[in-house]
């Protein structure tokens, strides 16, 4: 039975359940969720049986070690202040098999998604100053819970405005080594000894002031070690963020921590598998998607990208997407036929973590802000390595042939036509 009023805040946490959200709002699209539920997990929980759903699960989500993915019970403290910050926090744990020459590597890893705190109409500094109020909060829960690395989500601090182009967005840019956000992601790093990777709009004053959609990786000493720059850039519906910055020129760095080797593959590049690949030849064994995508866009590609990653690559991938809806005071148009609007439409969340054995936990909801926890043994990397040989299969000598004559000017597609086609 629908309820006609908007349902209670969620429980933060509950031990073996896939959702904490359920019960149906007066308006799913305005709210972001699911039907009035918090994501597809909610739904399956509500209406499938749990015989049926456990096999459901198998064959959508995969089996780590031969079951699905387990939760993780938490400390009383984490979980109460999720409560008082309305904020959701869920924890799986992804396991690896006993070695005998290696003990388990595990890395606890918290991927944070949240909304705006301020309409787009608030002065600039207050809107960013009320995120990192915000985000500082969940913060200190994935501090609490032992968290040894998190990801934010992409431009963390601000809005995703760069669908208005209007140059004065431009304003919250900030120095990818000591700004606003580097600092206070550095402050959390020392305090709670963990690395933090803060994506943000930066700006180069080294180069003219110029603007790079990028990642600063935090150590958990606080220390800064350094950068990645968005490699793909979109041009596809609001998408169209090259009137701020264009395609980054840092490569596919792997960044060697305390807590393991981590890569970061901002947003659209999750579209592009040879910028996965990269990041996979240069040693990741956790790869974060920070992204800021919405549901008329791209969410049906959401669920697999990730996890596809994760398979044809061997390593974790932790996709993050922000939540909420985005309403700027000027009109924009996309070029693509729609009519004038002030918005995207709602972010979707649903951030989750992907193992390399195929399996996945499930992930925070569509409309609410929320911590997810994951318990990785990176030992699980060597392990799938071993069992599908993927790197000693592939053909690299092949293809890197293939694309040296692609780029050139003068190439020709190896098609071999039937003869008896006109």
């Amino acid at each position: 039975r629908r309820e006609t009023s908007q349902p209670p805040r969620p429980p933060a946490f509950v031990p073996g359940a896939m959702s904490s959200s359920e019960g149906a709002s007066a308006s799913p699209a305005a709210d972001g969720s699911l039907c009035g539920y918090a994501g597809v997990e909610a739904i399956l929980e509500k209406f499938v049986p749990p015989a049926e759903r456990a096999e459901v699960v198998r064959v959508l989500y995969g089996a780590n070690q031969g079951k699905a993915v387990q939760a993780m019970e938490l400390d009383e403290q984490v979980k109460a202040a999720a409560k008082a910050g309305d904020f959701d926090v869920l924890a799986y744990k992804f396991n690896a098999a006993p070695e005998q020459k290696r003990a388990p590597r595990v890395t606890r890893i918290a991927m944070i998604q949240n909304a705006c705190t301020h309409p787009t109409t608030a002065p600039y500094l207050e809107q960013q100053r009320g995120i990192m109020r915000r985000v500082a909060e969940m913060l200190d829960a994935a501090g609490a819970a032992g968290v040894n690395v998190v990801c934010l989500q992409e431009a963390w601090n601000m809005p995703f405005a760069f669908c208005t182009r209007e140059r004065a967005w431009a304003e919250m840019a900030e120095s990818a080594e000591d700004g606003p956000a580097v600092t206070l992601c550095q402050e959390y790093a020392r305090k709670y000894n963990m690395v933090v990777v803060c994506p943000i709009l930066e700006r180069d004053s080294a180069h003219g002031d110029t603007l790079w959609n990028t990642a600063t990786v935090i150590g958990n000493n606080g220390n800064v070690i350094g950068k990645h720059r968005k490699n793909h850039i979109p041009r596809v519906g609001d998408f169209n963020e090259s009137t701020y910055y264009m395609e980054g020129n840092t490569g596919h760095p792997v960044f060697e921590t305390v807590y393991g080797k981590i890569g970061i593959n901002i947003c659209y590049g999750r579209h592009h598998p040879l910028n996965w690949m990269a990041f996979g030849l240069n040693g990741a064994e956790i790869v974060f998607n920070p992204s800021a995508t919405v549901g008329s866009l791209s969410e049906p590609m959401w669920p697999i990208e990730g996890r596809n990653a994760a398979i044809a690559n061997t390593y974790f991938v932790g996709s993050i997407n922000r939540v909420g809806t985005e309403s700027f005071p000027n009109e924009f148009t996309s070029g693509d036929g729609k009519p004038a609007h002030k918005d995207f439409g709602p972010f979707y969340g649903s951030s989750y973590m992907a193992a390399p054995d195929s399996s996945r936990c499930p992930g925070l909801a569509r409309h609410r802000d929320g911590v997810l926890i994951t318990d990785c043994d990176l030992n699980l990397v060597q392990q799938v390595k071993d069992t599908w040989c993927l790197r000693m299969t592939a053909r690299y000598e092949m293809y890197a042939e293939l694309l040296n004559k692609y780029i050139r000017h003068d190439f020709e597609p190896q098609v071999i036509k039937d003869p008896s086609l006109k």
